[in-house]
């Protein structure tokens, strides 16, 4: 259970700004997530508000011990003449564990226009910094400043911004930078890219430089060229962090004082008037602005580069060249962050203010999230192949030391095969279910040899497990087994993926189970839902014990009535199988049980019955498998490791 904690200090520090703070606590370990919101809840996130708004920041702190220090430190740091820059504002301190915490920061009246940050540590050293704007009017400097407070000045060469803040369709322009991502990598249809430049847009959110574009279109660079509205030389720029999976990236610009883009309040309603900025095309160096509304304020934003849950459709252009780039509205506040187009339908995709935000803030802080540090692609070969392709890999990171390279294939990671519905969906949801420093298994395929590799990411190495024969086999060196399973011993040499007739169900057999039926299956009598049945012979499998097959299921109108080990109860082999208990099963999609049964028939043969459920409890799945030998054993291993429902 998370703990949510809130506290009240009210410091009175000067005429213009006092403190109403929730002192905080924080991990060891990390901090989860930082949000900036309008509410306490996080339900309304912005880096932007109004003079009379209370500042909230949620925190989720992992992994913290009950002696934990944690300290958070505001600063105003460019409010014009009503502070000196870099103004201390206040700090306050705890000791304490986990929770979801809650800061609030309220004005004694109005908060001065301009901007802000707060700064937090744990256990005395600053773990991220998230910035604020406070819209309005930056105060100059005339007579003499209205009460200002003594202050605490930046360290000597900290930016203390300078830039404008735009607030019209006129400021995007100069807002707006194009990308340019030189490097070498390894690309699926076009193979080795040296020395290879791409084009890309993005935005600048401060004063100092920070700027938002796409991870794709930093993907494999060995360096940055950033072009600034009005210069004709590019700037460099550091990439402080990216996102695989919400395709995301912030950078740092070389120097500071630029005009930066502020984020839109509010909902994002269908026909809200919006505005594509960019520079579309390669080569392009005039931005461009298109013009159109909000088609929709929600849709599925799975692609074969990235999966992003809160995507806006709109029906104003989006050009290759235009991703990274902001989607604004009329006021030149950004709306989401250009992202996609399917020309041949006429849709275009930005990722949603609210999607971007909360990774937006953890990148600036220079934590990557939802990376191991590839940069990767949704590929298949149609039949067998699933997985993500590798096109560079970031030197230092997990993959890294894994020994992942540039043109590997990841076809499985956890025990799950990767992109078998075309996207980068099941990649995603195993890296957000886990952090970044746990250990995953992981198996590889490296075309450039041939060869199969299996290990971990952040633990053992990648190591050559078997090999690809001519014409895509895979051998172990071992002879395989008969039709009728591996009652002779060895193992089977190749195996194939299959789907039932509705595409919802797959796993991955032995070749040599080719008798096949993927119709729906019955219950009393009546439709429960798809089904996959393989086998050597499906006669055989249904009549006697020594003919191995698996049999895969699910169903949501038996999972009304049943949970997983009510419905477990239903079977009982214990007649013709010797019984050999119940165990728990989990995996990164499902929980349940099995039963296992041995000598069946007074064969030896084997028998499994596994039943369980995702996370939603929406559906159960049920797998058994027939073993009459060792390889049928083995294929009881992949078979786990592959079967899934996709339709939950």
């Amino acid at each position: 259970m998370i703990r949510r904690i809130a506290c009240s200090v009210t410091v009175l520090l000067f005429a213009l700004l006092s403190l109403v703070a929730c002192e905080f606590s924080a991990s060891t370990a990390n901090i989860k997530s930082a949000t900036l919101a309008r509410d306490p809840n996080g339900n309304q996130p912005t880096t932007t508000f109004e003079p009379s708004e209370t500042f909230y920041l949620i925190a989720d702190l992992a992994n913290a011990p009950d002696d934990t220090t944690a300290k958070a430190v505001w600063y105003a740091v460019d409010v014009g003449s009503a502070a000196p820059p870099n103004t201390l504002i206040d700090e306050a301190s705890v000791t304490s564990g986990s929770g979801t915490l809650t800061f609030n920061l309220s004005p004694d009246g109005q908060w001065a226009p301009g901007t802000y940050k707060v700064e937090l540590y744990l256990n005395d050293e600053l773990a991220q910094t998230l910035n604020i704007t406070v819209n309005g009017e930056v105060a100059q400097a005339q007579a003499e400043p209205t009460a200002a407070p003594a202050a605490t000045q930046a360290p000597a060469g900290e930016s203390t911004g300078g830039g404008d803040l735009a607030t019209t369709l006129e400021g995007v322009r100069a807002a707006t930078i194009r990308i340019q991502a030189e490097g070498s990598f390894l690309d699926p249809e076009f193979g080795q890219m040296t020395n290879a430049a791409g084009q890309g847009s993005g935005f600048i959110i401060d004063p100092s430089g920070i700027a938002v574009t796409n991870n794709h279109v930093v993907t494999g660079s060995a360096f940055l060229k950033v072009f600034v509205e009005g210069e004709d030389t590019p700037r460099n720029a550091k990439i402080l962090g990216v996102s695989e999976c919400s395709d995301l990236a912030v950078i740092d610009i070389e120097g500071d004082g630029f005009p930066a883009l502020q984020w839109h309040e509010g909902d994002i309603p269908v026909g809200l008037d919006i505005y594509v900025g960019g520079f579309p095309f390669f080569g392009n160096e005039e931005f461009t602005l298109t013009r159109g509304i909000v088609s929709k304020a929600r849709v599925n934003g799975e692609t074969d580069w990235a999966s992003v849950d809160n995507v806006i459709e709109i029906d104003a252009t989006i050009n290759p060249g235009n991703s990274g780039g902001p989607l604004v509205d009329s006021d030149g506040r950004v709306v989401g962050v250009n992202y996609a187009s399917s020309s041949g339908t006429d849709q275009y995709f930005s990722i949603s203010r609210d999607e971007a935000l909360p990774v937006i803030e953890q990148l600036r802080a220079g934590k990557d999230v939802n990376s191991i540090g590839i940069n990767g692609q949704a590929v298949s070969d149609g039949e067998s192949i699933f997985g993500i392709w590798v096109s560079s890999v970031e030197s230092g990171s997990p993959a890294d030391k894994a020994g992942i390279e540039a043109g590997d294939i990841l076809t499985t990671m956890e025990g799950l095969v990767l992109a078998t519905d075309g996207t980068m969906s099941a990649y995603c949801d195993i890296l957000r279910g886990h952090n970044m420093t746990d250990t995953m298994s992981i198996e590889v395929l490296r075309l450039a040899d041939g060869t199969i590799l299996a290990g971990q990411v952040n633990g053992d190495p990648l190591e050559v497990v078997r090999t690809l024969e001519t014409g895509g086999e895979e051998s172990t060196g071992s002879t395989s087994g008969g039709t009728s399973g591996g009652t002779t011993g060895g193992s089977y040499s190749e195996y194939v993926s299959l789907r039932d007739d509705s595409g919802m169900l797959q796993m991955s057999v032995p070749v040599e189970w080719s008798d096949i039926d993927g119709t729906p299956w019955t219950y009393n009598d009546e439709e429960a839902g798809p089904s996959l049945l393989a086998s050597t012979s499906i006669d055989g499998y249904f009549n006697d014990w020594t003919t191995p097959g698996a049999f895969l299921a699910a169903s949501t109108s038996l999972r009304a009535t049943y949970d997983p080990l009510a419905f477990l109860d239903q079977f009982d082999l214990s007649d013709d199988c010797t019984y050999d208990g119940r165990s728990d099963y989990s995996d990164d999609l499902y929980t349940g049980a099995y039963d296992s049964y041995s000598n069946c028939g007074g064969t030896g043969s084997k028998f499994l019955v596994l039943v369980v459920e995702p996370e939603s409890q929406s559906t159960l799945v049920i797998l058994q498998v027939q073993m009459a030998g060792p390889a049928d054993e083995e294929a009881l291993e992949t078979i786990l490791n592959t079967f899934i429902y996709f339709g939950f």
